[in-house]
């Protein structure tokens, strides 16, 4: 697929997939949709892929749904199925996000909005400039926080903080976001693009399928007893006991050395 509305590429492990329809605020319209799927669809076939860092070109990271885009009109009294596209599109977007086989981290550069927001919470890390900030802006519309928003938001910050932002429809700064355990971390804008490259070569370099089976554990943990989750931590540590990468952790330790970590 020759790619119009993102940029992506795959180097020395670190995939990187970039929104980049800047002048409208990378906000998503169907055509955009499918060339991101279709680079997802690159990294979870890519084994030399080991990281995937998720950004916006230019002054935002994603303002969310184009509004202006063709599935979202209203023609001739005709409303459009807003259902339909939330089915075929955010949804595949978000599960493709949290079942990836690598780690995922968000690079927040000024606003994310509404589905935007949404779509950065659904990675590993998220990592926000000092100037970024995140909104839900449905009930402007008069619609729900989608793509997610409704589950992620309350898990990670509680009812009442999440109800405050969907409801009134206010900015949150990014050092807010990160106070309230929203986010991973708030970076000074100078800082920011060398700090988001330390993360990608750290994650990058780390045991990756460790890595994505404690965002296995952790997503399922909230559903399962406690001795459910401990049977579950228990399967996963037989399984990465086996791995080559527990063998050269171990040895790297007890050597004392950085681990050379394969993915394996």
């Amino acid at each position: 697929m020759t790619y119009q509305n993102i940029d992506f590429s795959i180097d020395q492990g670190i995939a990187r997939l970039t929104l980049a329809r800047p002048d409208k605020l990378n906000s998503f319209t169907e055509a955009m949709h499918l060339e991101v799927r279709d680079a997802l669809d690159r990294v979870q076939r890519d084994a030399g892929a080991r990281v995937l860092v998720l950004a916006g070109a230019g002054r935002g990271f994603c303002a969310g749904q184009d509004l202006g885009d063709r599935a979202m009109q209203i023609n001739a009294g005709q409303t459009p199925d807003l259902g339909a596209t939330v089915e075929g599109f955010y949804k595949p977007l978000i599960l493709a996000l949290q079942n990836l086989r690598v780690p995922t981290l968000a690079a927040v550069r000024g606003i994310a909005a509404g589905a935007g927001a949404s779509i950065a919470l659904a990675c590993d890390l998220v990592v926000a400039a000092e100037s970024a900030y995140f909104l839900q802006a449905f009930s402007k519309v008069g619609l729900i926080p989608d793509t997610g928003g409704t589950w992620l938001l309350p898990q990670r910050i509680g009812m009442a903080r999440a109800m405050g932002l969907a409801l009134l429809a206010e900015r949150l700064p990014a050092r807010q976001a990160a106070d309230w355990g929203l986010i991973w971390s708030c970076i000074a804008d100078d800082a920011f693009e060398a700090e988001i490259e330390r993360l990608a070569t750290q994650l990058a370099q780390a045991p990756t399928r460790a890595l994505v089976r404690t965002r296995q554990a952790m997503q399922a943990a909230p559903s399962h007893t406690l001795e459910q989750q401990l049977s579950m931590e228990a399967g996963i540590m037989r399984e990465l006991g086996w791995r080559r990468d527990y063998a050269e952790g171990v040895a790297a330790f007890l050597e004392k050395r950085p681990a050379r970590f394969t993915g394996e």
